[in-house]
């Protein structure tokens, strides 16, 4: 099991602004300090922590922060609206467009996901797999999107 993902921003301030515009809305709540942002899903009490949490934090070492070649981070949304809405967030919120919402031939007739870059460049997914909706080979799928 994955307990926490750690990525590096060099502007905490921009950072929170980017993962702020949509994290919340996957049900992740915000604790912020000087080490940087925590995000964390909320835990009742006695109960054991849902993971993983996802934390942004200056560089260890002092040094630039850099984004992962081929490292990707991946939230679930769930539905396919609000995987729009949240990768519509994202970009409003500082991030830039690597792969708009949809269907991908390579992956399942569910997985419905969006790709964008962090203000720092790292990767980052929304996607969706509800086996409630319409799926990419459905005829129904340009009937939704249309919809929406």
């Amino acid at each position: 099991m994955i307990a926490y993902v750690t990525v590096g921003a060099d502007d905490i301030i921009r950072a929170k602004q980017f993962y702020s515009a949509f994290l919340p809305a996957l049900g992740y709540e915000l604790t912020q300090g000087a080490e940087g942002l925590s995000y964390a899903l909320p835990v009742a009490t006695g109960a054991q922590p849902v993971f993983p949490d996802f934390y942004v934090k200056p560089t260890f070492d002092g040094r630039p922060a850099t984004a992962g070649n081929g490292a990707m981070v991946a939230f679930e949304a769930s539905t396919q609206a609000q995987v729009r809405a949240l990768h519509a967030a994202a970009l409003g919120a500082g991030g830039t467009d690597e792969g708009q919402p949809g269907f991908r031939a390579a992956y399942g007739p569910r997985f419905y996901v969006s790709y964008l870059r962090d203000p720092q460049g790292n990767k980052l997914a929304i996607f969706s797999s509800n086996p409630d909706e319409p799926e990419r080979d459905s005829e129904s799928t340009a009937a939704h999107a249309a919809l929406s």
